[in-house]
């Protein structure tokens, strides 16, 4: 081997071998206290989720502070629902011991049309992913791959139930992963509805993954590779406009990473036309904030905390009639041209306003664990003002969620 492909480093090199040690040593000291996720008793398992989703419409779930039991026992109840007449269900990263696939499976053998689209090149995750298939296929379950040359990374499930002499959808959207343990260790938000027009949306998803039809026009999702990214230009411009008539323009994003360059270039110019622009990035953000005449109008900051922070959320004002979307997408290029992703929209105004308030009022007033990213570069701690009571958005969300 060439000397030149070996690098040595000082230390170690695979630190995910070190998550083991935290169950190896009792110190409750060194350890963040333990919580319990909060579970609203209309989501126990005597209650009948259909109803309750009917009843309210749509739900939003913020895990982990709220218990990502509700959608299990989404799928379980329609596994076991003799009204449910078919299930399908992106699988990208469960894990290998999953009460999902559980419920995929005895859907399966109760004779029920089951759909997973399984992505079995989930970094870290293949291997399960091919046992899941295997499983999943014996039952009696459809498997498919996806598309050819994109990967799965959507998030969503649609159960088809009998209502009377019709049949309604009920569809879960996610930013996260159908993974128990991600869900008590990375923050993400989820929505469960009977929305018609979301549920006809994700059925054309599902018959594009499956095969089954040819892309089609959404009425509400958008959708990666055909129309996310010129969603997010039009709606930029569309601040841009507004600015430029007097109007106020505001974007707010929230993502793990920033890095596709159109995008970046379309926030510049927004800046320049005077539009606040507040980013919220956990990782990469190839965008430099704070430099005048360029982008003196763009705050970046990044939120450290004991969860990992991994919902995606975009906001933008529209001269008041304001638009929020929750999506499995960053603003990269991988994820707009070559995945498959949904961004789909927040209407209700109960959910808007608690997704605006935890998703980013909280962390732009976050002053323990965030970082501001300035114009040379380089992040710096955000310093509490001597006589500022300490704020932490992840706190904040675990006294008031859980």
């Amino acid at each position: 081997m060439n000397n030149q492909a070996v690098f040595q480093v000082h230390g170690p090199v695979n630190l995910n071998r070190l998550m083991a040690l935290y169950g190896l040593v009792n110190r409750p000291d060194l350890k963040d206290e333990p919580f319990t996720p909060k579970l609203k008793k209309e989501f126990s398992s005597e209650a009948n989720i259909f109803e309750t989703i009917e009843q309210r419409g749509a739900v939003l779930l913020h895990h982990p502070y709220e218990s990502f039991m509700p959608v299990v026992e989404f799928v379980r109840q329609a596994a076991s629902d003799p009204k449910v007449v078919a299930i399908k269900m992106t699988l990208y990263r469960t894990g290998r011991d999953s009460a999902i696939v559980d419920a995929l499976e005895a859907a399966a053998h109760a004779g029920k049309e089951v759909t997973a689209v399984v992505e079995l090149r989930a970094r870290f995750d293949e291997e399960a992913n091919i046992d899941i298939t295997t499983r999943l296929q014996k039952a009696g379950a459809y498997v498919a791959y996806g598309i050819v040359g994109y990967k799965t990374h959507a998030k969503m499930t649609l159960v088809l139930r009998r209502d009377g002499s019709r049949l309604k959808r009920f569809v879960h959207l996610g930013t996260g992963n159908y993974h128990p343990g991600t869900a008590r260790m990375y923050t993400d938000f989820g929505l469960l509805t009977d929305d018609r027009f979301l549920g006809d949306d994700v059925n054309k998803l599902f018959m594009q993954l499956t095969g089954l039809g040819r892309g089609m026009r959404l009425k509400r999702i958008l959708q990666s590779p055909f129309t996310l990214h010129s969603g997010m230009l039009e709606r930029i411009e569309r601040e841009i406009e507004h600015a430029q008539a007097g109007r106020k323009g505001l974007i707010r994003a929230k993502m793990n990473a920033l890095i596709d360059r159109q995008i970046i270039e379309a926030l510049y110019r927004a800046s320049q036309a005077g539009v606040q622009i507040d980013l919220i990035i956990r990782g990469v953000c190839c965008i430099q904030p704070g430099i005048p005449g360029l982008s003196e109008n763009i705050r970046v900051r990044s939120v450290m905390g004991r969860f990992l922070e991994h919902p995606r959320v975009f906001y933008f004002l529209n001269d008041g009639d304001d638009e929020l979307f929750l999506s499995s997408a960053d603003w990269m290029p991988r994820n707009f041209f070559v995945r498959v992703e949904t961004c789909f929209p927040i209407d209700a105004p109960e959910i808007k306003a608690r997704v605006i308030n935890e998703a980013f009022e909280r962390y732009l007033a976050d002053n323990t664990g965030a970082w501001s990213l300035e114009a040379d570069g380089q992040y710096h701690r955000v310093k509490r003002h001597h006589n500022a009571k300490p704020r932490s958005a992840q706190q904040s969300l675990l006294d008031d969620l859980t």
